[in-house]
């Protein structure tokens, strides 16, 4: 190989039972934040994949950025999405890595290449978001995104903690 296929990391993951107690635990506790809240579900994600077949899911997540990383708390709202395994195996804790790439299809190859398949994915909003198999040779999952140019952050569900968000619009 070249050069490394991950170019920067943009995201760190952890899967939460409760979404909003975790999202107050580190904005009060702790000072991160504010958290926008999203719904993720097939009204608002199309092409649902879990381990390569057409599957509807459902989770809540709360993004918020620690300097340049996106922090990524998810809550599963059923018990067919790899969140829900993970909380049923492993308990609450960090679950995934993202990465930028410099070509999604090319790193698709790379990876389909090495045998990998997709863990799971969708497509929110117009960017493609998928979950590799790496974790058994990277000991952690890794997720990479197909990300448009033109890509804008939907408005959130809700803001915490609530008085950022009259903060964000003005």
């Amino acid at each position: 190989m070249e050069k490394p296929i991950f170019k920067n990391v943009l995201q760190v993951a952890v899967v939460v039972r409760d979404l909003d107690e975790a999202v107050k635990k580190y904005a009060d506790e702790y000072g991160i934040g504010p958290w926008k809240i999203y719904e993720f579900d097939p009204k608002t994600v199309e092409n649902m994949i879990i381990r390569e077949k057409r599957e509807d899911y459902a989770m809540r997540i709360a993004l918020c950025n620690i300097g340049n990383v996106q922090w990524e708390l998810i809550e599963p709202k059923d018990e067919k999405s790899i969140y829900a395994e993970f909380l049923r195996t492993c308990g609450e804790g960090l679950h995934h890595v993202a990465f930028a790439v410099d070509n999604y299809e090319e790193a698709m190859k790379f990876f389909r290449a090495k045998g990998h398949k997709i863990l799971q994915g969708g497509t929110w909003y117009g960017l493609t978001y998928t979950y590799l198999t790496t974790e058994e040779n990277l000991k952690f999952i890794a997720e990479i995104y197909n990300m448009p140019p033109d890509f804008e952050w939907p408005e959130p569900d809700a803001v915490y903690p609530p008085e950022s968000e009259k903060e964000s619009k003005e």
